[in-house]
C-alpha cells in the first residue's frame, strides 16, 4: 500500500500531537540506540533526536514515500526501510518508539513481547495506538465496502478490532516489564475545517489513513462510487456546526513499559 504524506499531513496537528503526548511521558533513558518504527515522515523522529542527541537515533518505516519526505531535512537520523513484523536489531535500545502505527501489525500477542526483549535494562517501549474502531467513521466505512460490488474483494481487508483491550496488552508486557508499565487512554475531540471540495473533513482524514488499504485495488470509478456512499453516511454521522466545523471524536491507547 502507498502512502501520501501530503494527504496525511493535511492534519498534522491533530495526528502528530498524540505522539507528542507520549513522547512527554517518557522521561530518562539508559544508554543506546533509539528506534521509531512507523516514523512517517518523520516529525517525531527529529523530535527525539533533538531531545537526546548523545544516543544514536534510527526512523524506521515501510514506506518509501513516507521516508522520502522524512530524508528531505537533513539530520544526523538513520533512515531504514523495512516491516516491522520482521524487524529486528543486533544491539539492544534505550527506546522502541511508534506512534499511531502498530494497529497495522498482525499478532500482537508475539509482537509486543518481541519489541520487550529488544529493549536494554531499563530501556523504554513506548506506544500509541488508535482503539476507535467501533467509532462511526470505521462502522460506516465496513458498512460501505461490505455492500458494494467490491465487496468480495474487500473483505480480506477489512479489519475490525486490530487493537485489544488495554488488560490484553497489560498481560503481554507486565512479565517483561519488570521497570513499570503506565497505560491510559486519551479521547481527542479534532474540530475539523472542511475541506474546500466539498467532501466531508472526516472523509479527508481517512483517506490519509484507514480508507487507503480499501481504495487501492478498486478502479477509478469505483473509487469516486465508493466515496460518494461513505461521505454521505459520514455527513449524517459527523455533521456540521453552525461555524462550519466538524467535530471528529478520536479515542486513543498509550503504553510505556520499561524494562
Amino acid at each position: 500500500m502507498e502512502w501520501d504524506p501530503v494527504q496525511y499531513l493535511k492534519f498534522a496537528d491533530e495526528r502528530l500531537r498524540p505522539g507528542f503526548d507520549l513522547l512527554a511521558r517518557i522521561g530518562e533513558l539508559t544508554r543506546g540506540p533509539i528506534i521509531e518504527l512507523g516514523c512517517g515522515t518523520g516529525v517525531h523522529t527529529r523530535a527525539i533526536a533533538a531531545r537526546w542527541p548523545d544516543h544514536a537515533v534510527t526512523g524506521f518505516d515501510l514506506s518509501a514515500e513516507m521516508l522520502g519526505q522524512a530524508s528531505r531535512e537533513p539530520s544526523r537520523i538513520r533512515w531504514q526501510q523495512g516491516d516491522i513484523a520482521s524487524w529486528h536489531a543486533e544491539e539492544r535500545q534505550a527506546l522502541v518508539f511508534s506512534n499511531a502505527t502498530l494497529q497495522w501489525v498482525d499478532d500482537h500477542a508475539q509482537l509486543m513481547p518481541r519489541l520487550m526483549r529488544h529493549l536494554a535494562a531499563g530501556g523504554v517501549l513506548a506506544i500509541q495506538m488508535p482503539r476507535n474502531f467501533s467509532a462511526p467513521s470505521h462502522v460506516l466505512m465496513r458498512e460501505v465496502a461490505a455492500a458494494g460490488p467490491w465487496a468480495e474483494r474487500l473483505a480480506p481487508l477489512l479489519r475490525h478490532d486490530p487493537v485489544a483491550d488495554p488488560e490484553a496488552y497489560y498481560d503481554m508486557l507486565a512479565p517483561l516489564g519488570r521497570g513499570g508499565i503506565d497505560f491510559w487512554e486519551t479521547e481527542y475531540l479534532h474540530i475539523l475545517a472542511g475541506p474546500a471540495d466539498g467532501e466531508s473533513p472526516v472523509l479527508a482524514w481517512t483517506r490519509g489513513t484507514a480508507l487507503r488499504p480499501l481504495l487501492e485495488p478498486l478502479t477509478a470509478a469505483e473509487r469516486r462510487d465508493f466515496a460518494a456512499r461513505y461521505d454521505a453516511a459520514l455527513k449524517a454521522a459527523y455533521p456540521r456546526r453552525t461555524d462550519g466545523k466538524t467535530l471528529l471524536p478520536f479515542r486513543r491507547l498509550f503504553m510505556i513499559a520499561r524494562a
